[in-house]
């Protein structure tokens, strides 16, 4: 099949391509850094290559910025289009920037697939669209509920955006949770949620260690919370089968039936930082923090919607697109979460070990 991207030069995108190319697909990809687009072709196996056609535009822009001749070109010659491409921060002061990247550039997407006769549309979401909900649905929710940031409500009117065209081509939506290295490797270039509140406590011990603070220091979590992780193979891999299998007019949560506990991540992080000072304060009970446990919370604020509560996400159209096909219902064993915060911790060593 002919299949459009956004997003391809993405962590989850990278993935994704070399898994439909590996299918006999043919893929044209849509990239605003054109620089990146070339590396990313050109890292590819040579016998692949030469099903990648790199279109330069920008999902921001009507129709994408893309010519009447572009557009003329790739009229009644897509089979599948893919919308991966987001910003994906979580500051409230970027909030019109989310609008413009998530929701505007989702609607920009959808009139250029109806727009070239595309049959089919896959959008990538989040699971938490689910908001301050810890039941989550496979089906839209009501714009009216609260958000934890402006990116859940960005891509939450995404979603109402993509069930609008359901009359005039068949419309997907996957909703990844917390996308991680891979479940093998470990490998991962993620910046943002789990890595970046990795990132944020090796920092902040380096500071400690320099000032010579030597006192344990507190999170405010919830210690039996959950994290919902998916590692990105997973997450490509059921992408990929939605090429032939994914229903019209049907959502899917990409979830983890069983995440691991905050206790069990924060243990697996302290091991490798050697940050044994480091301890958990129970929401809801009598603490007082000393100012530097309040420069640790407000350095990973932004984390907290989704690392320290715990959700329950229905995964019912999923398991059923799983069912005939060779991807098993996500397993993530104690030692898969090793292999990903060990990869992030030991970069180097992880490779040799590759």
């Amino acid at each position: 099949m002919n299949i459009f991207l956004t997003g391809a030069t993405g962590f989850l995108g990278g993935r994704l391509i070399r898994n439909l190319l590996e299918g006999e697909h043919t893929v044209y990809i849509l990239a605003r850094n054109i620089k990146k687009a070339n590396a990313l072709k050109e890292d590819l196996p040579l016998s692949l290559q030469d099903r990648v056609t790199i279109l330069n535009g920008d999902i921001v822009k009507p129709k994408f910025g893309f010519s009447t001749e572009q557009l003329a070109a790739l009229t009644n010659k897509i089979d599948i289009f893919y919308h991966l491409a987001a910003l994906v921060k979580f500051d409230h002061h970027l909030r019109d920037t989310l609008m413009e990247m998530n929701y505007q550039g989702t609607k920009h997407a959808l009139e250029v697939a109806a727009s070239i006769g595309a049959g089919k549309f896959i959008h990538v979401s989040t699971a938490y669209t689910v908001g301050i909900s810890n039941s989550g649905k496979e089906e839209l929710y009501n714009l009216e509920q609260d958000f934890n940031n402006p990116y859940e409500e960005s891509k939450a009117l995404a979603e109402h955006e993509v069930m609008k065209y359901k009359d005039e081509m068949d419309v997907s939506i996957f909703r990844p949770a917390i996308i991680v290295g891979d479940s093998k490797t470990g490998e991962a270039d993620s910046n943002f949620t789990l890595y970046g509140f990795m990132r944020g406590l090796e920092l902040f011990k380096r500071k400690l260690e320099r000032k010579s603070y030597e006192e344990k220091v507190h999170l405010v979590g919830s210690k039996d919370g959950t994290s919902n992780l998916v590692p990105v193979d997973y997450v490509a891999d059921i992408l990929t089968i939605a090429a032939q299998q994914a229903e019209k007019n049907t959502i899917y949560n990409v979830t983890n039936p069983a995440p691991p506990t905050n206790r069990e991540i924060l243990e697996t992080i302290k091991a490798h930082l050697d940050f044994r000072s480091l301890g958990i304060y129970e929401k809801g009970t009598s603490f007082s923090l000393t100012p530097v446990e309040l420069q640790l919370n407000s350095l990973i604020d932004v984390f907290g919607p989704y690392l320290d509560r715990s959700i329950s996400f229905a995964d019912r159209n999923t398991q059923k697109l799983l069912k005939d096909s060779p991807i098993s219902h996500l397993n993530m064993t104690k030692e898969i979460l090793e292999i990903i915060i060990r990869a992030y911790f030991e970069p180097e060593k992880e490779k040799v070990e590759i």
